[in-house]
């Protein structure tokens, strides 16, 4: 729901009501992934959208009787080739959607109003709710912040919303949204969500991770998921792997789970927790304050990055020739780069091709956990800045890392082309792609690429309907 936080923030402030229904799974081919959000109020408004349009009526009337009963459902929504005018996906997936009404009086709104108003001012949170498990938990929330500090409750036990706050917080730390699976009962934990996810990050996330499962991040992910499945390319393959965390989270889950305080609930049943993660917009820095550096503004802004445009020449790097961009930098481009700290969502584009810019800047790139480092040039150019960072000492492997010259093959010549095949690699990079022509091809539309930095969606176990 976090991805409808400008309009549902705007909503919960002018005291509607309203219901929001939120994809938590996909398997096989669907055209939105987890945390994909439709919102309806009293008045019939409607925004968002769980499917593209295949389900989105029932959906629509799902949101209309929650409002009505203040009950929250979980709803799956599969194929149906029996009647062409059924209710279903078309694209041949299965989607579950968890409809939660947002009342005036729903003990959970202060917490989904602060998860919105921080989602909206481009904060950081992680948003958890109870997908599946006893009626009475169904929808339950609970907010967590950048330093782990927890708001509302779940509904059920104290030792259910500490671990639920531990696992949102190591899914938060790569920044990804998914669910994760609590145990039933002694002795069960939580399946290798988090610390798949951590081992990924890197070291600090993987500090944070290991005070949520413990040894349980070495564990390798759970079974076959309903949300990982469209991670996996239309869900044609399994997630290598089993088992569930014996960690320090899923001790304390063992340790309450004896008594009346157990992390799982008093019935025994598992709990199932939707995980939205909010972080701010990944970075884009442009080197070079050139003619192409402006379309590629605009190409970054449209994939939702914070484009930075740096150029140590202050007649060229000016807020008048790239209106667009979020900052404006006049600085040499190593030093800029040395000052700033980056996550592994960063995408670096070097347009440049001087080398007295492009060999101090790219020797440190090169060596940064950053997404994307592309540099501009002829194959000329390319050989001969090859030469020159081989001299720095950067080694072959570090060289490996470097995308140049910059971009998809797409016969660009003009800035605008040449924008869209840089922003093409980028995406082809983040998400796995190849670059290929879809047509006639037999290869997943949707790709298994588990790069650390993406933001989008992974999942933890398949929740239990």
């Amino acid at each position: 729901m976090l991805d409808l936080a400008d309009e549902l923030r705007r909503w919960c402030a002018e005291g509607r009501e309203f219901a929001v229904a939120t994809v938590v799974a996909v398997t096989g081919s669907a055209p939105r992934q987890p945390g994909a959000a439709l919102a309806v109020d009293t008045d019939g408004t409607v925004i968002g959208s769980v499917s593209g349009g295949c389900v989105e009526g029932a959906v629509y009337e799902l949101c209309l009787a929650a409002l009505a009963s203040g009950e929250s459902v979980l709803e799956r929504f599969g194929y149906s080739d029996e009647d062409a005018f059924a209710v279903g996906l078309t694209c041949g997936g299965v989607l579950d959607v968890l409809i939660t009404p947002v009342r005036a009086d729903a003990p959970d709104r202060p917490v989904l109003a602060a998860a919105l108003a921080t989602a909206a001012r481009g904060g950081t949170a992680a948003l958890a709710r109870v997908a599946a498990g006893p009626a009475h938990l169904l929808g339950r929330a609970l907010l967590v912040g950048p330093d782990g500090g927890v708001t509302g409750t779940l509904g059920g036990t104290e030792a259910l919303d500490r671990v639920a706050g531990l696992e949102a917080a190591a899914l938060l730390d790569v920044g990804r949204t998914g669910t994760v699976e609590l145990g039933e009962g002694p002795g069960e934990g939580v399946a290798g969500t988090a610390g798949d996810l951590a081992r990924e990050a890197g070291a600090s996330a993987r500090d944070r991770a290991s005070e949520a499962t413990g040894p349980a991040a070495s564990a390798a992910t759970g079974p076959r998921t309903a949300a990982g499945a469209a991670a996996t390319g239309g869900g044609d393959r399994d997630v290598e792997g089993g088992g569930r965390g014996t960690g320090s989270a899923a001790a304390e889950r063992s340790a309450g789970a004896g008594g009346p305080g157990g992390a799982g609930s008093r019935c025994g049943e598992p709990v199932t927790l939707l995980v939205e993660s909010v972080v701010p917009a990944p970075r884009m820095i442009v080197f070079g304050a050139v003619d192409f550096a402006a379309a590629l503004v605009r190409a970054g802004k449209f994939l939702g990055y914070h484009v930075t445009v740096c150029d140590a020449r202050p007649v060229f790097a000016t807020s008048r020739r790239f209106p667009g961009a979020d900052e404006v930098v006049v600085e040499w481009p190593h030093r800029y780069l040395d000052s700033q700290e980056l996550d592994r969502r960063a995408v670096l584009c070097v347009l440049t091709h001087d080398a007295k810019f492009d060999v101090p800047l790219l020797e440190r790139a090169l060596r940064l956990p950053v997404a994307y480092v592309g540099a501009m040039g002829s194959r000329r150019t390319h050989e001969a800045r090859l030469d020159r960072l081989r001299e720095a000492g950067v080694s072959e492997r570090e060289l490996g890392r470097l995308r140049s010259p910059i971009g998809l093959d797409l016969g660009a010549r003009t800035p605008e082309e040449t924008a869209l095949s840089i922003a093409a690699e980028i995406v082809a990079v983040r998400r796995g792609g190849t670059g290929a022509p879809l047509t006639g091809a037999r290869t997943p539309i949707h790709h298994d690429h588990r790069t650390a930095w993406a933001a989008g969606p992974r999942s933890g176990p398949r929740a239990r309907l």
